[in-house]
C-alpha cells in the first residue's frame, strides 16, 4: 500500500493528534467507574453528602473534558481523511490521464469510475474511523482489564480469559471476510457497467424492444451482488452475537464471583459495580471494534483496487524536449505502419504507407470498420504503432514532447463531445486566450455562426453536459469551430460532418480550403462528396490501403472506390457495370 499511504504524509501531525486526543477521551471514560465506586462506597454507604456532591462535580468535569477531546480528535481525523482522499483522488485522476488509449480500453470506463468514486469514498470513511477508534477501542478494552486488576485480581481474571477469546473471534472473522469484500467490489463494477451501458444506450434498447432482456441481465448481476453482500453480511453479522454471548457469559461469571467476594468481605459493593461497568465498557467498545474492522476491511479491499491502477506504468513515454529539426516538405508520413488493438485476433491496420505534403487535403474513405479512425488516431499518438513509424513534420511522433505534438494538431472526433458550460467556455478549449472576434471567425468557417446567433445569450448560452440541449449537427459544428480556434498545422476531421446536410458540408469544406496557410487536412468520411476534391484520397478495406490518388484516378482503377461511389451515385454508373454496396 506504499503508493496509497504516501498521500497521507502531509497529514502526519493530524494522524498522530487525532488518536492521541481520542485516547485522552478514553482515559476520562476509564476514570468514571472508579468515581462511581467511590460514590457508592464512601458517599452512599456512609451517607456522606459532601463526597457525593464532590464526585458528581468530578464526573461532570470528566464528561466535559471527554467531549472536548472527542471534538478535537474528530476535527483532526476529518482533516486528515478528507485531505488524504482529495490528494489520492487527484493522483488517481492524473494517473488515469497519463495512461494510453490502449490501457484505458483494457481497464474499462466503469472500473475507473468506481475506483474514483466508491472506492476512494470508502477509504476516506475507513481512515476517519481508524484514526478515531482503532486505538481507542483496544485502549478501553485493555485499560478496563488493567483497572479491574487494581480493584480485585481474582475477579479480574474473568477479563484476562474473556478478552483473548473475543480477539480470536473478531480477528478470525476479519481474516475470512477481507477477500470476500474484494469480490463484492468486482461484482459492483459489473453492475455499474451494465447500468452505464443501459443509461447511455436507452434509446437503442427501446428502439429494439430489448427492455425485458436488459432488465433480466441487470437483475442477474444485481442478484449476484446481493448474494455476495448477504454472504459477507451474515459472516460479519455473526460477530455481534458471538461477542455478546461471550461478554454476557463473562458478566454473569463476574457478578457471581463478585457477589461471593462481597459476602466474604473481600470486596465492597461499589467495587462490584465498577467491575461490571468496566465489563460494560468492553462490550460497547468491542461492538464498535467489530463494526470498525468490517469498515476497515472494505477500505483495505478498496485501497488494493486503487493501488492496482496506481501501479500501472504508462506504456507511452514522451520526450522532454524536441531534439530533431522539423521538415518543411512533408506534414505527415506513414512508413509501413501496422497496429493491433489489445486482445484483437488480427491487425486492425496493416502496412500503411503514404506521404502527405504540407497544405494538402487528404480524404480517407472505406467501409465501416476498415480502420479509418484508427489511422488518424495514430497521428496525434493516441495509440503507438506496433510496426513502422508515423512522422509529423519529418519527426517520429515518439520523439515529440506531448504538448508540442498535440498543439500542432486539431481534432474533431467522430463523436461530438461538449462539456457543461457556456459556448464560449467550450470553444476556448481550442485556445483559452481567444478573443470573441477569433471565436466568431472560427464559428463562421465551421458554419456554426447561425447556431450562436440563434441563441438568446449568444456565446454565453449554457451548454448541458454532452451538449444535450443541442442537435447533432449543432454539436458537430461547434466541435469543428473548437478545433479551428486552435489554429493547428494539421486538422483531423473524423467523420465529423455525418450530421450535416450536403449543402452545409460543402460550405464547410470550401471555407476550410480557403484558409490561407499550410493547414494539412485529413477528412474521414463515408461520403465520396466529402473527399472527391481532396489532393490525396486513401481508400481503405480490411485495414489496408487498397487505393491512393485523386478522385478521377481512383474512379478508373480502384474497384473498392468505384463500388462506394456508384452506390451513392447510381445514376452515373456506366451501363452494364454491376455495383456492390459497401456496408
Amino acid at each position: 500500500m506504499e503508493k496509497i499511504t504516501v498521500y497521507l504524509k502531509d497529514y502526519i501531525r493530524e494522524s498522530i493528534l487525532a488518536p492521541s486526543f481520542k485516547l485522552l477521551e478514553a482515559l476520562m471514560d476509564l476514570f468514571v467507574p472508579l468515581l462511581v465506586a467511590y460514590i457508592i462506597n464512601e458517599g452512599i454507604a456512609k451517607n456522606n453528602q459532601s463526597v457525593i456532591i464532590r464526585c458528581f462535580i468530578y464526573l461532570i468535569a470528566l464528561a466535559v473534558l471527554g467531549m472536548l477531546f472527542s471534538f478535537t480528535a474528530q476535527w483532526f481525523a476529518a482533516k486528515a481523511s478528507v485531505g488524504f482522499a482529495g490528494k489520492l483522488r487527484q493522483a488517481l485522476f492524473d494517473q488515469i490521464q497519463s495512461l494510453s488509449y490502449r490501457q484505458l480500453d483494457t481497464l474499462g470506463t466503469d472500473t475507473l469510475i468506481t475506483r474514483m468514486t466508491s472506492d476512494i469514498n470508502q477509504m476516506q470513511t475507513g481512515l476517519n474511523l481508524a484514526l478515531r477508534l482503532l486505538l481507542r477501542s483496544p485502549f478501553i478494552v485493555f485499560g478496563a482489564m488493567i483497572m479491574a486488576f487494581t480493584i480485585d485480581i481474582k475477579s479480574a481474571m474473568v477479563f484476562a480469559v474473556t478478552i483473548p477469546i473475543l480477539c480470536l473471534v473478531v480477528f478470525g472473522i476479519m481474516l475470512v471476510s477481507i477477500p470476500l469484500f474484494e469480490k463484492v467490489q468486482i461484482a459492483l463494477d459489473k453492475l455499474l457497467g451494465k447500468t452505464r451501458e443501459n443509461l447511455t444506450g436507452v434509446r437503442v434498447i427501446r428502439a429494439f424492444c430489448r427492455e425485458e432482456e436488459e432488465i433480466k441481465d441487470f437483475d442477474d448481476k444485481s442478484s449476484l451482488l446481493t448474494k455476495l453482500n448477504e454472504y459477507v453480511g451474515r459472516l460479519s453479522a455473526a460477530m455481534n452475537p458471538l461477542t455478546y454471548i461471550i461478554i454476557n457469559a463473562a458478566t454473569i461469571i463476574l457478578i457471581y464471583i463478585g457477589a461471593l467476594r462481597v459476602e466474604m468481605g473481600i470486596l465492597r459493593q461499589g467495587d462490584v459495580v465498577a467491575l461490571y461497568n468496566y465489563m460494560a465498557q468492553i462490550i460497547v467498545e468491542l461492538i464498535k471494534l467489530a463494526s470498525l474492522i468490517i469498515t476497515i476491511n472494505k477500505s483495505l479491499a478498496c485501497g488494493r483496487r486503487v493501488e492496482k491502477i496506481m501501479e500501472i506504468d504508462a506504456d507511452m513515454k514522451y520526450e522532454d524536449e524536441l531534439k530533431s529539426k522539423e521538415d518543411d516538405q512533408y506534414s505527415v508520413v506513414f512508413n509501413n505502419v501496422s497496429f493491433r488493438y489489445e486482445g484483437a485476433a488480427a491487425e486492425t491496420v496493416e502496412n500503411l504507407d503514404f506521404k502527405v505534403k504540407k497544405g494538402q487535403t487528404v480524404g480517407i474513405i472505406g467501409g465501416t470498420g476498415c480502420g479509418k479512425s484508427t489511422l488518424v488516431n495514430l497521428i496525434p499518438r493516441f495509440y503507438d504503432a506496433d510496426k513502422g513509424n508515423v512522422e509529423v513534420n519529418g519527426i517520429n511522433v515518439k520523439e515529440y514532447p506531448k504538448d508540442i505534438l498535440l498543439n500542432k494538431i486539431g481534432i474533431v472526433p467522430q463523436k461530438a463531445v461538449l462539456f457543461a458550460g457556456t459556448i464560449r467556455d467550450n470553444l476556448r478549449w481550442g485556445n483559452e486566450n481567444a478573443s470573441d472576434e477569433e471565436i466568431y471567425e472560427a464559428l463562421k468557417i465551421a458554419q456554426a455562426l447561425e447556431v450562436v446567433e440563434g441563441k438568446e445569450k449568444k456565446l454565453d448560452e449554457w451548454v448541458e453536459q454532452n451538449g444535450r440541449n443541442l442537435s447533432g449537427g449543432q454539436r458537430q459544428r461547434l466541435t469543428i469551430a473548437r478545433a479551428l480556434l486552435k489554429k493547428p498545422q494539421i486538422l483531423i476531421m473524423d467523420d465529423s460532418a455525418s450530421a450535416l446536410d450536403f449543402a452545409t458540408d460543402l460550405r464547410l469544406r470550401q471555407a476550410i480550403n480557403n484558409l490561407k496557410n499550410d493547414l494539412t487536412v485529413f477528412i474521414v468520411s463515408q461520403r465520396t462528396t466529402s473527399v472527391r476534391n481532396a489532393d490525396l484520397i486513401l481508400v481503405m478495406d480490411d485495414g489496408k490501403i487498397v487505393g491512393k490518388g485523386r478522385h478521377d484516378e481512383l474512379l478508373k482503377n480502384c474497384e473498392v472506390y468505384q463500388e462506394i461511389y456508384y452506390s451513392q451515385f447510381p445514376e452515373e454508373r456506366p451501363s452494364g457495370k454491376e455495383v456492390f454496396t459497401v456496408a
